[in-house]
């Protein structure tokens, strides 16, 4: 019996080690690009629903940085983000940042879709931005438009 109580104690202790490692690895990994010598650009959005610090910075759906913080400009009350990029990626003067979400149910990240001619220098900012679409305000207008432009015959009858 006692040879049992030491046996469920080495487990809840292996178990307890894995869990603090990747705990450890995923601090580690949180907010960092995955090249170095990288650099910060900004964009401001009306919505930014879905996105928060350690949201991926995706350019034709490849992960090029990080949402490294999430803030209010008080003059305009729009939220300002803050991007991490790898320092090989260029960001071009006329592109377009937009809040996208994987599926339905999925996380948010920063969609940049490059245009233009020359390059955004570090610290500076996206000009073209499209924020979060809320999906039940949209389904609700959606749903309220659906009886316009009927007369009352037409609505009532099957």
């Amino acid at each position: 019996m006692n040879f049992e109580r030491w046996g469920e104690t080495i487990v809840g202790a292996a178990v307890a080690f894995v869990a603090v490692g990747f705990f450890v690895f995923a601090a580690a990994q949180a907010g960092q690009t995955s090249g170095a010598g990288g650099y910060e650009l900004f964009a401001r959005f009306q919505r930014v629903d879905g996105v928060g610090v350690g949201s991926d910075v995706r350019v034709s759906g490849v992960k090029v940085g990080v949402v490294r913080a999430v803030g209010l400009d008080p003059d305009t009350y729009d939220a300002r983000l803050t991007l991490a990029l790898d320092g090989d990626i260029q960001v071009l003067d006329e592109s377009t940042a937009r809040i996208a979400t994987d599926g339905l149910l999925g996380g948010g990240y920063v969609a940049i879709e490059p245009a233009g001619f020359e390059t955004l220098p570090p610290g500076g900012e996206i000009p073209n931005t499209q924020g979060s679409v809320d999906l039940l305000t949209l389904l609700a207008s959606f749903a309220q438009g659906q009886g316009q432009g009927q007369t009352q015959e037409e609505a009532e009858t099957p």
